[in-house]
């Protein structure tokens, strides 16, 4: 099957699931949801692009499948559980109160493009399933051990705030433990050197460069789109000046140590 007919097939897929999830969005008035649908579609056409792709290296395809389906796995849980206990994100209300009596249609349009979305990630996967070089080479062994420090990072970050937003006496203020201390969004970052997997992978393979595609895309939308300016809005309306004074000191998105403020404390 030729790679245009594996992405149609994945769009269609995707199409049909954001169709799915766009109605229950209309009846739960969460579009959260679109979150969970994305990360869990980009780890099931993961899973299909590694099966379907008889041009590579067997084993390769089968270690890609299995770590982009635990990938998809894991984020998409771990953001049903944010959805299931939260009120609807802000960013999702915002876009509501702004289309007012067209919201149903712009969101279905906006779950269709996160469909496309999801396809578009999905492209440096189904590159690197199609490596034909016989594995496994060195730069598999360290796409696999990136892969595995992005996700333990991504993983260790989300519980550190998680178990920090759990103790009452910390509502209202600036998570700065462990991982957090280095970076404003270790989590962004985390995810990011994932997608650095698969650059190692591929690279090797007819087309390779488009694996690249992937870090360079995910960076744009972290730092400039759909990750750092929203968050970080919303972090300035609920905690003001202490999150003021934490973006003084801490880096956004690379980690590294803090930086002192004026008065010569972190």
């Amino acid at each position: 099957m030729s790679a245009w007919h594996v992405l149609g097939y994945g769009w269609a897929v995707m199409a049909a699931l954001m169709l799915a999830l766009w109605l229950v969005q209309w009846r739960t008035r969460n579009a959260g949801i679109v979150d969970v649908a994305w990360a869990a579609g980009v780890g099931l056409l993961g899973v299909l692009f590694a099966l379907s792709s008889t041009g590579g290296d067997p084993a390769r395809r089968m270690l890609i499948g299995l770590m982009a389906g635990l990938w998809g796995l894991r984020l998409a849980g771990h953001l049903a559980r944010r959805v299931r206990g939260e009120a609807e994100d802000g960013r999702y209300r915002a876009l509501r109160a702004s289309w007012g009596s067209r919201t149903q249609p712009y969101m279905f349009l906006f779950f269709q493009v996160q469909a496309l979305w999801a396809v578009m990630f999905a492209i440096p996967i189904l590159v690197a399933a199609r490596n034909p070089v016989p594995g496994p080479t060195w730069l598999d062994w360290l796409g696999l051990a990136i892969w595995g420090l992005a996700i333990g990072g991504e993983m260790l970050a989300d519980h550190q705030l998680r178990r920090f937003r759990a103790k009452p006496g910390n509502r209202g203020r600036v998570c700065q433990e462990g991982l957090w201390h280095y970076s404003r969004h270790p989590n962004y970052f985390f995810e990011w050197l994932h997608w650095w997997a698969y650059v190692c992978l591929g690279l090797p393979g007819p087309y390779g460069w488009i694996t690249l595609l992937g870090p360079a895309v995910m960076l744009v939308f972290l730092l400039k789109v759909t990750g750092i300016p929203p968050t970080e809005a919303r972090a300035l309306e609920s905690r003001g000046e202490a999150y003021r004074r934490y973006q003084q000191t801490t880096n956004a998105f690379f980690p590294g140590p803090p930086r002192k403020t004026s008065g010569g404390n972190p």
